[in-house]
């Protein structure tokens, strides 16, 4: 089994739009600013985009724990 890379990707930014939202908020009530909340939001979710999207490929490529599942024979009949 293999995932294509856009798939990898929309993962990826459905999870950062998630985070997103969560980050802001949490950084509103600790901050009181709306901008910083957004800022850091963002700066989170720029950096976690790319490392969230380089763990995802370089995951991709390992086998270990995956389970193959056997192609079936064709039998011949119909």
């Amino acid at each position: 089994m293999h995932d294509p890379p856009a798939r990898s990707i929309v993962k990826a930014l459905t999870w950062q739009a998630m985070g997103l939202v969560v980050m802001t908020a949490i950084t509103w009530a600790v901050t009181g600013s709306v901008a910083t909340g957004g800022a850091v939001a963002l700066l989170g979710a720029a950096t976690g985009t790319v490392t969230y999207l380089l763990h995802e490929r370089l995951w991709a490529r390992l086998g270990w724990g995956r389970r193959v599942e056997p192609e079936p024979v064709a039998s011949g009949r119909r």
